[in-house]
Parts: C-alpha cells; structure tokens; sequence
C-alpha cells in the first residue's frame, strides 16, 4: 500500500488505542530483577526476550512508513501519469482524426503507389524505415522515414489515403506502438519526467518500492485483521463510522488490499524497463532462457529456406535495388514482401514492413497486434534469392516469452483495448489515493499537546533489537539480496537507515537536554 503508514504501533497514544486498563499482575522490573541480580535483565538472550516482544510487525511498519514518506512523491507522479497514458490512446484519436482517419473507404491502391505519394510530400533524400499499411478501411498508411534529429525509436510519418494516395498528415511517431506526440509526451514524462536517462531513476525507483510497499502493507493489514475482534471480510470496506485518523485508516488499508495484485503487477513489469534492475531482469530471463524470440536480420550464407509461393524461382533483386538518391527500394518490392509474408505467417492487419538496413541485412515482415489475441509473427526474407532466412511466431514462443508479453501489453493498456485502459486508471487513482491517505495520516498522528510538533509521530524504532540472531540474519540476507538485484531500492534502503540513524541520535541528544 503506497503511503508513509497503514497502520499504526500498538500504543501509539492517538485516538486507535482503548485507555489502558491496569494489570493487578503486573510486577515491575525491580521486582523481576533485583538490583543485586543485574544480570538477569541484561544478561537476557535474544531469543529470550523475543519471546516477550514481536519484533516482525514493528520493522514491517516502519519500513512501510519511511518507504511511503521518501518514495512516496514518486509513485504519486508515476501513478498519475500512468493514469493519463492510459487515457492517452483514445484521446489521440480524438486529436489526430484528421491524421488517422481516411476520406474515403474504397478499394486500397498499391503501397507502392502509396509511397510514391509520401516520397512526393517528403522530397528526395529521406531513408524509408518502415512502412504500416492502413489495418482497415477508413484508416490510413503510415510511411515512416528515418530521421537523425527525432530521438530513439521516433520516425516522421507520412499517413496517406489508401484509396485516394492522399497525404493526410506528416508527424512524428514513437515505438512499435505508434504514439503519436500527445502519446509520447506523457509516455516520456512518466518513464523519465522529460529527463532522459537520468530521469528514469525515478520510475524505477518506484516501481520497485511499489511491491515492497504492497507487499509490507498487506502484512500489516493481515496482522490487523486477525488482532481485531471485526471479520476480515468486513475490513476489506472502507468505514465512515469514525472522523479523522480512524476513518483515513480505514480507507486506506480497504483500498489498499484490493489492489494490492495490481500494485505487485504494475512493479514486476515496469521493473523490466528500469537501467539498473531491469538490466538484472534480462540477464536473469537469458540466463533462464525465458528471452523473448525474434527474427535475425543478417544475411549468411545458404542462410534461410527456399522461396516459396508465386515468387519462387524468380529473381526479383530488381526490384529491391536503389529507387532514390536516399538508397530506398523500389516501392513496389513492399506489396511483394507483404504478400510473400501473408503466405507464411502473417494474417493480420496490423503489419508492419522494414526494408534492409544495408546490404547486408533481410527484409522484414512482422505483425504489430499486441491486443488480444496476441499476433506478433515474424519473417525475414533475403532481398536477393527471396528466401525465407529467419522467422518467429508467437505460438512457439516459450511460456516465459508469452507471460512477459502479455504482462507488458496489460501494462500499457493495449491488451483489451478500453476496458484494460479503465482498469488501468482505477488503479492508477487507488495508487494515488493510497499515497495521499498516507500523508494525510502522518499528519493526523501529530501530538495534539504539542504544537512545535509539526509531524505526526513515527512507529517506534528498535524493532531489530528484539529480533533473535536468525531474524537479524534473514532480514539481511534478504535486504543484500534484493538490493543487488534491485540497486535502487539498495541504495534508497541504506539512506533510510542513515535518516532512521541521525533522527535516532538528535531525539536522543534532545531528551538528554530537556
């Protein structure tokens, strides 16, 4: 659950906690042990007195707390910039219908006359990179031209009327997915803050805190739950029984245990597209071999099948020769590889053609459907013998392959269309709500008494110091652990302990004056 604090120490002096009622068997520490006998109270093991002290919720609650106040801006940006992504792709249909849209729903030219026309608009000396034919009618053609000055995988676009050759627009595109710039902004934004690489330390450093949260909170949900005389099953509704501090609580660990699963996805997936942990997630899948197949474009010799269809036997290096000063093929060569890869393996609308990137490298036909059904296909074709020297299809891919695709498509929003996009911005909000609660909280937990106290009041410290020997072991084995995989949330869990340490030490050298 993302916010500074789900729940709250057990005798934290606010509103949550009944008046404490005496115990008649209560016998004071000077009684237990003499003051003749110091050994047995300091001399205690640590065992012994984990028998008398949890030691597991209290470090649960308070890394929960100082992982929500530090990390929390984060997700809030990521989940409300995610929440408009989502949104994002029926909004650019709105704002780009002029671009996407064709005037008329007729018979589809040739792409090579479609092209023409976009070589036309562009002038001489631009490189095709890829060209996507128009999905279905009333849609249009995506020429797509390489273009130094655009940053990482954007290209110009040409879209044109597949049944007029009518150019309907010139805009920059990014990715397989084909943002358009509305897109793309808050695609970058989210990933990035519009930083660059530096820029995404930041999602990732809360993408990764983000299932620990999750995961921190739903303990201490269920740690609640069953000291509480309530039913689980009432706890997962939010109450408006009470006002302030118990309400917030309230609200907070309800949403929180119902989106838990999707805050635990949303962190397993976006880790994949982090620098630093998600480049210890592809070594992990290589070295799993869960990698995810594709075509080899490199041409080799005797490389590839023999050509089949109604171009075998025919050689058609003509027609992929030069056709302009950039080192474009000839138009034409695109209908024939379209046609060539929908007798292979592609059966889909959404298609994308690349030409070689030299003369040393294959043509490429592979289908861009990342909704549901998934369709992916791929086929690589040598532009000389025309035959097939690479391809991959989805339904050989192995079940690691598969679930990283899907997981990634549900995350983006493209799996189900609309639906997975509302589900998407619920989620979104809950994220963002439970990071607002969380605050809100930290502030109802300030000492009323005390008005120079401007926060609330943090879980108490010192939960390591009742743990027993293997306790401190696993805690740190797993803290060394997942801070080599994940470095982000290493480093950020150090500086936790470094503030922990320094509040530590001022509140001790403030009661010593006082």
């Amino acid at each position: 659950m993302t916010s500074p604090s789900s729940s709250l120490p057990e005798k934290s002096g606010t509103d949550l906690d009944p008046p404490a009622q005496p115990n008649k068997n209560f016998i004071p520490d000077s009684r237990r042990y003499p003051p003749d006998q110091p050994d047995q109270a300091a001399g205690r093991s640590r065992t012994q007195r984990a028998k008398t002290a949890p030691w597991f919720t209290p470090l649960l609650r308070r890394l929960h707390f100082y992982a929500g106040i530090f990390v929390g801006p984060f997700i809030l940006v990521a989940a409300i910039s995610g929440g408009l992504y989502a949104l994002s792709p029926q909004v650019e249909k709105i704002i780009y219908a002029d671009q996407l849209t064709a005037s008329s729903r007729g018979v589809a030219l040739p792409l090579a006359d479609q092209i023409d026309a976009a070589n036309a608009f562009i002038g001489e000396g631009q490189r095709i990179s890829a060209v996507r034919p128009a999905p279905e009618p009333g849609m249009t053609t995506r020429v797509m031209y390489a273009d130094e000055s655009l940053g990482d995988s954007e290209s110009r676009a040409i879209f044109v009327d597949p049944a007029t050759a009518e150019v309907k627009g010139d805009l920059t595109v990014y990715g397989t997915s084909g943002a358009l710039p509305l897109r793309t902004w808050i695609d970058q934004f989210h990933r990035s803050l519009q930083l660059g690489d530096f820029g995404r330390y930041y999602s990732e450093l809360a993408a990764s805190w983000l299932g620990i949260i999750a995961v921190a909170g739903l303990c201490l949900w269920i740690v609640r739950a069953r000291k509480s005389k309530k039913a689980a099953a009432a706890m997962i509704k939010p109450s408006n029984k009470h006002k302030g501090l118990r309400r917030t609580l309230s609200w907070h660990a309800s949403v929180g245990v119902w989106i838990a699963i999707g805050m635990l996805f949303l962190s397993a997936t976006g880790i994949t597209w982090s620098q630093l942990g998600g480049d210890n997630v592809s070594k992990l899948r290589e070295a799993l071999n869960w990698t995810t197949p594709s075509v080899s474009t490199a041409l080799g010799d005797n490389a590839g099948a023999a050509p089949s269809g109604e171009h075998a036997g025919h050689d058609m290096s003509g027609m992929t020769g030069a056709g302009d000063p950039a080192g474009n093929p000839d138009p034409a060569a695109f209908d024939m590889f379209l046609s060539m890869a929908q007798n292979v393996n592609v059966n889909t609308g959404l298609v994308e053609i690349k030409p070689p990137a030299d003369e040393n490298s294959a043509w490429v036909v592979q289908e861009i459907q990342r909704s549901f059904p998934t369709e992916v296909d791929s086929v690589a074709f040598d532009p000389t013998t025309m035959a097939i020297t690479d391809r991959a299809d989805f339904a050989d891919f192995p079940i690691a392959a598969k679930l990283s695709r899907w997981g990634i498509d549900l995350h983006m929003g493209s799996m189900f269309g609309l639906p997975n996009q509302i589900a998407l911005v619920f989620l979104a909000a809950g994220i963002a709500a439970m990071v607002v609660w969380g605050y809100v909280m930290w502030w109802q937990r300030r000492p009323k008494h005390d008005t120079t106290k401007r926060f609330g009041v943090a879980p108490a410290r010192g939960a390591l110091a009742q743990a027993p020997w293997w306790g401190v072991a696993l805690v740190a084995l797993v803290a060394i652990g997942v801070g080599l995989f994940l470095p982000l949330v290493g480093i950020s869990l150090v500086g936790f302990v470094l503030v922990d340490v320094i509040v530590g030490f001022v509140a001790r050298r403030r009661s010593r004056t006082t």
